[in-house]
């Protein structure tokens, strides 16, 4: 076989999804000018984590990163799967980061898998957790993954700065390639179901946060129910901290969530307790916002919230080549990009056409064909 020519590509931006979209199309990258110009050059540790989690799920893969971390070269190997994976995700970003690519990658491995997580489980910057849990698994369904051995189990919890959460994930292999979707119809909001957490705090933040939430929630439809889980003990991580995640479900099947969390955070020198608290935001405030963020995501429309259209693009380009047409309220950011990087790796083009009287737009592909070959050789 010959020699595969590298990808060459500049900059941080998205790295994640680019190694990723490397990985399932089988192209080596290099990418060059990471951070070059930065106070603190090159990769971050936890893009340097996620590199040796595709080390650990991967036979025959390569990475060569120079001296100062600004230059990167990956040569994706076979996804092999398998079971009794462990991998400590650091505390600089959440697991979530970590999970969207192991999710879509695990699909398509030799061997179903099972890999034990640790770290933070909730912040506010990357989806949460439970997020993944009563969100992004029933999307894979609506692509033909089968539910049996699809799994995310929360062990523990864990905040920043230190973290201390453990989740485990379970991901079955498709049996030959996704199945394409039509999926353009929101439907109405039937139930609202959401849960709280707290670590190393008192329950009453978790009570507060609920009562917040349905009294904004409870003015529009009556099937609202919001679970607590306050963890104590080895199950409550390192560092005090709590949060809500909320997801709202639709006539039709479409799950539309949000979360954050709050965590005591101390500054290195100085946590002079005034300062904190200052910066935290009351627990019924986080309530509130939550609930009227929720329902902003579901005023823009659309079948997934704004945080799941990468992954949904992505799925979609992963379809078998036949034609798949989904409906998403206005194009994050991320899902912008996620197109971009799906036409360069994937060779996949979007038709993209607003409806200007919903304010939603709808996308149509026809996928790459990616089949699960590992999986017949196995």
């Amino acid at each position: 076989m010959g020699k595969a020519p590298y990808m060459r590509l500049k900059g941080s931006q998205n790295l994640r999804q680019r190694l990723l979209l490397s990985t399932l199309s089988a192209t080596p990258v290099m990418i060059e000018d990471i951070r070059a110009d930065a106070t603190w050059p090159g990769l971050r540790p936890h893009e340097v984590s996620f590199l040796r989690l595709l080390e650990t799920i991967s036979d025959d893969c390569s990475v060569e990163i120079n001296e100062t971390g600004t230059k990167l070269k990956y040569k994706p190997g076979v996804v092999m799967g398998g079971r009794r994976y462990v991998h400590d995700c650091g505390v600089t970003r959440s697991i979530g980061y970590f999970l969207e690519p192991l999710i879509v990658l695990g699909l398509f491995g030799k061997k179903p898998l099972s890999i034990r997580l640790r770290g933070i489980t909730n912040d506010p910057k990357d989806p949460s957790v439970d997020t993944f849990r009563s969100t992004t698994l029933p999307i894979l369904k609506q692509f033909g993954v089968p539910s049996e051995g699809l799994e995310l189990k929360i062990e523990s919890r864990g905040v920043a700065p230190k973290g201390g959460g453990e989740v485990v994930l379970s991901i079955p292999v498709v049996q030959n390639s996704l199945t394409a979707v039509t999926w353009i119809d929101e439907g109405m909001v039937k139930r609202i179901r959401g849960v709280t957490f707290s670590t190393r705090v008192t329950v009453q933040f978790e009570r507060t946060m609920v009562h917040a939430a349905r009294g904004i929630f409870n003015r529009l439809l009556p099937d609202v129910y919001i679970f607590t889980d306050h963890k104590a003990g080895t199950q409550a991580g390192e560092s005090p901290g709590f949060g809500i995640s909320l997801v709202a479900e639709t006539t039709t099947g479409c799950y539309i969530s949000a979360d954050t969390a709050i965590s005591f955070a101390r500054g290195e020198d100085e946590g002079h307790i005034d300062d904190e608290k200052k910066e935290l935001p009351a627990a019924d405030d986080v309530g509130e916002q939550i609930a009227s963020l929720l329902l902003a995501e579901i005023e823009q429309g659309g079948v997934v919230d704004s945080t799941h259209q990468g992954l949904l693009f992505l799925l979609c380009a992963l379809c078998p080549e036949d034609v798949s047409k989904v409906r998403v309220g206005k194009l994050s950011p991320y899902g912008i990009e996620t197109l971009r990087n799906i036409r360069d790796f994937l060779g996949v083009k979007f038709v993209i056409k607003p409806e200007p009287s919903t304010g939603t737009v709808i996308l149509k592909c026809i996928g790459c064909g990616l089949k699960n070959l590992s999986r017949k050789i196995s």
